[in-house]
């Protein structure tokens, strides 16, 4: 029997046993099972990110896709929305979705971190975690590091009674602690860098039986095995010689952000990357994403992160296949799997085969496996290799699993399909009911009254988008008359994301940031009465930061100075004034999103429809479309705002805020980025939003709408994707 955290030699390289009977290690060549190097080929699916429903039909394709392993993360704050609350039901279900991919016959990296990043609201940390006194995230600060381990802990201890790690029959192989730590260490230092430290021995302490990894994070302590993330891997090294070459993000493409061209990335690039990576002695690669799904409710962090995480994935966000990039994949995953026995058997030997072209040859008793490379982005050459003559397109890589027979190559597409887009079909548009929603104003009974302007986050808690700010301006007589006769200006700055500014009731402009910026400034002349004039200022958040060193302290909504120039006094500055606070919109304390409370108001019918108008609500019910072909709600004559089907939010709209540069699906990642329109040229970054099947009933579905800006819902329409 090994002896407990015994590094032992074994075929010349080092390979870590935990102190739990082990049956996952790992050497310098690969991740071990059950005595076993294995060439690991992964996707990751992140479980809320599509329905339970989904979730059966999203792993089968994995594995027909030529999968191993199924990776996630674990998001924290939506399992502890609150401090000791779990929940870990429907969407959340994590048990439920491990033992589905174990009864696929995959195995499973289960992302931990804590911290997740993933273009998740908030980086996958619960709001309150901010206000836990004392707190600093992601650095050698006790009560961040008591949160974190208590999770960590609740976590692998379910995962341990469930019997879900690999040691006691389940199907997990691999966990993750922390994630992309290294961008924190350099911008704090040694504080980050002890919480690294700590957080790697703590999780390695925890004794599940599986090795751990930490992606992006070149200082992992022994054992917890360090890995890539990014575009190209090929050249990473982990930190220790006896530890394996792993990429825990081969990106497939990028996510969608409002206001953002819609990535793409060729699968002919995304295949010659993991060829390339498999090549030079990698074992593990994942793609991030295989399948992105979607972010429903609020749950898109960023900010400005779209609801729809496609991903340009293998799965698109509906589980379909993404022709021909899932195909294209496939077969690569096969001629790897042919060459399994001599990668893990034996080390390349490089030869040169011309200028930009070389070989990389596995040979060994246990077989030959030969990749042959083109590293010329421009040119297709002919190469001699062995007895034979072999055509490689540029930057491209052939398979040969009996250093003979050429099987595959990365730039050979062999199957013929769409590339970009599936068909959207409509199936109809509805009819509808409207209420529009109170522009707040007065000191109501539910406002707070402070001075000076207070911080969104602080004061919401993130229970909602939405903070009105709200003061008065009293304009006397002798102002009248204003200076040059010119109307006044008002001055708005805010930290983000989007404000909406009413003068006495009416909205009179937006303003709002972007991914890059989420600053933002509203600066227009406004015509005052003589008397109280009321200033309503209508912030929201499109999500919250989730990524940064301290991204906890980052802020959100108007934090001023908020003036008003043009006065014959002069410039006022309101920064200072009392200001009314008030959490949410009105339509959002009625609940008029949820079946019950759609009733509590009186709508008006569809011939006193209102259009076009700001902080409108809009209901219909429906029959689900026949059919199974996935479904989606086409916005396109919206502005920006929320919906909801029987009471599930399926998230922020936007098609208001079209791509820059009149860029609508652009190639994004590595030597083919460029800023080429190549589908739906100056359109929104997103225009559809998916509708869960499994949410919806054969008859009177419930679609609740809140418009923020001023649409036209006659508009929308259901449509069929296929």
């Amino acid at each position: 029997m090994l002896r407990p955290l015994l590094l032992v030699l074994l075929c010349s390289s080092t390979i870590w046993v935990s102190s739990v009977t082990a049956a996952v290690t790992y050497d310098s060549k690969a991740i071990v099972v059950n005595g076993k190097r294995r060439i690991l080929l992964s996707g990751s699916i992140h479980y809320p990110r599509s329905t339970p429903e989904m979730w059966p039909d999203l792993i089968q394709k994995a594995k027909d896709g030529g999968l191993d392993v199924i990776q996630t993360y674990v998001f924290w704050n939506g399992h502890e929305p609150s401090p000791g609350q779990y929940y870990f039901e429907d969407r959340y279900d994590l048990v439920k979705f491990v033992k589905l991919v174990q009864q696929a016959g995959l195995y499973v990296n289960l992302r931990i971190g804590p911290y997740v990043c993933a273009e998740w609201n908030f980086g996958g940390f619960p709001v309150w975690l901010k206000y836990v006194p004392g707190i600093s995230f992601r650095t050698d600060n006790g009560p961040f590091k008591a949160a974190m381990q208590k999770f960590t802990e609740k976590i692998v201890n379910m995962m341990k009674q469930e019997k879900l790690f690999e040691p006691q029959g389940g199907p997990i192989i691999l966990s993750q602690i922390e994630n992309e730590l290294d961008p924190v260490e350099y911008d704090i230092g040694a504080p980050a860098k002890a919480y690294g430290q700590w957080a790697g021995k703590m999780a390695v302490a925890l004794n599940t039986g599986v090795p751990w990894i930490m992606c992006k994070q070149e200082d992992a302590p022994d054992p917890v095995i360090n890995t890539c993330n990014a575009f190209y891997c090929e050249n990473f090294r982990p930190n220790k010689s006896y530890k394996p070459k792993m990429w825990t993000e081969a990106w497939s493409g990028w996510f969608t952000a409002f206001g953002s061209p819609v990535p793409y990335r060729p699968a002919e690039d995304l295949a010659f990357g993991i060829a390339r990576f498999i090549q030079n002695g990698g074992s593990y690669a994942n793609y991030y994403m295989y399948h992105g799904g979607t972010n429903f409710g609020r749950t898109a962090g960023g900010p400005f992160v779209a609801t729809s995480y496609d991903y340009d994935a293998p799965l698109d966000e509906y589980g379909l296949t993404n022709e021909p990039k899932y195909s294209h994949l496939k077969q690569m995953h096969k001629a790897i799997k042919q060459s399994e026995t001599a990668l893990v058997s034996a080390d390349a030997t490089v030869r040169s085969l011309g200028k930009n072209q070389e070989a990389h040859v596995y040979s060994s008793k246990w077989g030959c496996a030969a990749f042959l490379a083109n590293y010329d982005v421009n040119y297709a050459v002919k190469v001699k290799f062995g007895n034979g003559q072999y055509d490689l397109p540029a930057w491209s890589i052939s398979i040969l699993p009996d250093c003979k027979t050429e099987v595959y190559n990365t730039a050979k597409l062999q199957v013929s399909a769409p590339r970009v887009h599936r068909k959207m079909t409509s199936v109809g548009g509805f009819t509808w009911n409207s209420y529009i929603d109170e522009v707040t104003s007065g000191f109501a009974s539910d406002t707070t009254t402070l001075n000076g302007l207070w911080e969104q986050l602080y004061v919401t808690k993130d229970s909602s988008d939405y903070l009105w700010y709200m003061t008065d301006i009293k304009i006397g007589s002798n102002e009248a008359f204003l200076k040059n006769g010119n109307d006044p200006v008002l001055t708005v700055q805010s930290a983000g994301h989007f404000v909406n500014v009413f003068v006495n009731g009416k909205l009179i402009g937006s303003a709002y940031g972007n991914k890059d910026d989420p600053k933002l400034t509203f600066s227009q002349s406004v015509k005052l009465n003589i008397g109280v004039n009321k200033i309503a200022l209508l912030s929201a958040s499109v999500g919250l930061a989730n990524v940064g060193a301290h991204f906890e302290n980052y802020n959100v909504g108007v934090l001023g100075p908020v003036t008003l120039k043009g006065l014959n006094q002069g410039t006022v500055d309101m920064t200072k004034w009392k200001w009314s606070y008030k959490v949410g919109v009105q339509g959002e304390k009625l609940q008029l999103n949820t079946i019950t409370g759609s009733s509590s108001v009186e709508w008006s019918d569809s011939k006193m429809l209102a259009k076009k108008q700001p902080l409108s609500w809009y209901k219909t019910t429906f029959n689900t479309p026949e059919g199974n072909e996935p479904l989606a709600l086409d916005m396109i004559s919206m502005g920006k705002g929320q919906v909801w089907i029987n009471g599930q939010s399926i998230g922020r709209y936007w098609p208001a805020y079209k791509a820059e540069g009149n860029c609508g699906t652009c190639y994004y990642g590595g030597y083919f980025s460029e800023k080429k329109c190549l589908s739906n040229c100056g359109q929104p970054s997103q225009r559809w939003y998916h509708v869960p099947r499994s949410w919806l009933k054969a008859g009177g579905n419930l679609m609740v709408v809140f418009e923020e800006w001023g649409g036209d819902p006659t508009g929308i329409s259901m449509v069929k994707r296929g």
